[in-house]
């Protein structure tokens, strides 16, 4: 029963963190918001790491993976992340992201099953309904705005990261993996960060910013996925999996509860198109 709370907590911290998110683009540009968010979950994962193992996680022997995992899973998805929230609604940003599952699943080796290429279909006009607000056929004429595509690159860098960590996993332990791509991607967003002035904006920040910093860096990050882990050990990763799709569920709830966020029926039906097209694509 523990566990699948500890699961359910991870659902509702991860879906908070796109109202988090959307809070803190209105604040400051994406490069400081990441390397902000990316600090605090740095020094918190080194602390969680030494504290469950009495010792700070050792360094990795495959420094290129773990580059990589910076770079796209904390670099680029922060960078889109904040910079498509400062015009996206949550609910609507948190719905395109829920396809990035299926992406994963369309490069895989199942990826040519007609089961999987239904379940992208419906994906894809699931996706399309969303970003059209129910009328796909008007993204032929009037194309995607800019927070639009900043969003869909959340969904190719996490893919990217996704498809990456397997490989890690095979070699280190998942949190230290995580602990060594945060410290590298944090690394790689100081340098843009401190050209858009993130010091300045630091000191700027309200006791509100803050407070959306320590939550994603802190309980976004290194408490929800400490809790998925230990979910995917107790019960496997194909049963933990699911809970992931209760992730956009919650962000349109919350988004909807703490923001005044709409929900139009244009959301609800392109929704519940990508959650079936996710779940066929990936049912065995």
């Amino acid at each position: 029963m523990r566990i699948y709370l500890q699961l359910l907590g991870s659902v509702v911290l991860w879906g908070g963190t796109w109202i988090s998110g959307r809070l803190l683009a209105g604040s400051m540009p994406a490069f400081s918001a990441a390397f902000l968010r990316f600090a605090v979950a740095s020094v918190f994962l080194l602390g969680w790491t030494w504290w469950h193992g009495n010792q700070l996680p050792r360094p990795p022997r495959h420094w290129g993976l773990v580059l990589l995992l910076g770079a796209t899973g904390i670099f680029a998805y922060n960078f889109f992340f904040f910079t498509g929230l400062a015009t996206v609604p949550a609910g609507r940003a948190a719905l395109i992201i829920a396809t990035a599952p299926l992406v994963i699943t369309l490069v895989s080796p199942r990826g040519r099953r007609p089961q999987v290429l239904l379940g992208a279909l419906l994906a894809l006009i699931g996706a399309a309904t969303v970003l059209a607000q129910g009328a796909p056929w008007k993204l032929l004429r009037t194309g995607l705005g800019h927070g639009d595509l900043a969003i869909l690159g959340c969904v190719a860098s996490w893919s990217a990261y996704s498809l990456l960590n397997t490989q890690a996993t095979r070699t280190m332990e998942p949190l230290t993996a995580v602990t060594w791509a945060c410290l590298a991607g944090t690394a790689m967003l100081a340098l843009p960060a401190l050209r858009e002035g993130v010091i300045a904006h630091a000191q700027a920040a309200s006791l509100i910013d803050w407070g959306n910093i320590v939550f994603l860096g802190v309980l976004a990050t290194g408490v929800a996925f400490t809790w998925y882990v230990r979910g995917i050990q107790a019960i496997g990763a194909a049963r933990a999996g699911v809970f992931i799709n209760l992730v956009p569920v919650c962000a349109v709830v919350l988004a909807w509860l703490l923001l005044g966020e709409p929900i139009h029926p244009s959301l609800l039906m392109g929704g519940a198109l990508v959650l079936a097209g996710v779940r066929l694509a990936n049912h065995p």
